[in-house]
């Protein structure tokens, strides 16, 4: 059992006090870090929606739609009380302190983040759309969490070296698609300044639907 500091928390109007648990910061931060893991882990299998698309584009339709109607259907369950065989926990594992005890939207926005960029945009800025959400949103988040020190202003706690490395990923991205720098680096400035807004869960839709709109400007 790992130790919790003590704190003794008096309650107005009454005779006797209680004692408030208090669990150490570097415990709280470290949980985080290890449900960010577990979140980006997930986030990361948006990857492999441009493979499909480049197999059929009604099956990765249809697979994205499927997908998030089930995982909407298996949330309202567990909000329900009913646990579903390892999605439920799966889910449970990746909330957020945030989102405890509420419905965690993250899987079904990404979801309909990828699906949005393939039905918007023909096949290569969707692919960008995509892989920008896979890698640059994920890394961001995790570089952010574990070296992130100096925050932006007006993004409620986003750091610069997240979004250097949102930048990065991004450029990687766009360029490793379209094989032309010039405008993967206009795709990625974007990309990053509007992965910077904070718009909490939404920018899982925000983000590819920027990046698809800047990539089919840009290279058109």
């Amino acid at each position: 059992m790992q130790r919790a500091d003590l704190k003794i928390t008096p309650f107005p109007n009454q005779r006797r006090s209680v004692i408030a648990v208090k669990f150490p910061r570097k415990r709280l931060e470290a949980r985080e870090l290890a449900i960010e893991l577990t979140r980006k882990s997930i986030h990361l299998l948006i990857a492999f929606v441009p493979l499909l698309l480049s197999l059929s584009k009604p099956l990765t339709v249809f697979l994205l739609g499927a997908g998030s109607a089930a995982y909407l259907l298996f949330e309202h369950l567990r909000m329900q009380g009913i646990r579903v065989f390892l999605i439920s926990d799966l889910t449970a594992r990746a909330a957020r302190l945030r989102d405890a005890g509420r419905f965690v939207a993250g899987p079904i926005t990404l979801g309909l983040g990828a699906l949005a960029a393939i039905l918007l945009f023909e096949p290569i800025p969707a692919s960008i759309a995509v892989y920008i959400l896979a890698f640059g949103d994920s890394f961001s988040s995790l570089v952010g969490k574990l070296i992130g020190r100096i925050k932006l202003p007006f993004t409620q706690g986003k750091s610069l070296e997240g979004s250097v490395t949102c930048f990065i990923m991004s450029l990687f991205s766009a360029y490793m698609v379209s094989r032309q720098l010039g405008p993967s680096i206009l795709i990625a400035l974007g990309s990053t300044v509007a992965e910077a807004i904070p718009t909490k869960d939404l920018d899982n839709i925000i983000l590819p639907i920027v990046s698809g709109f800047l990539a089919t400007l840009i290279l058109a």
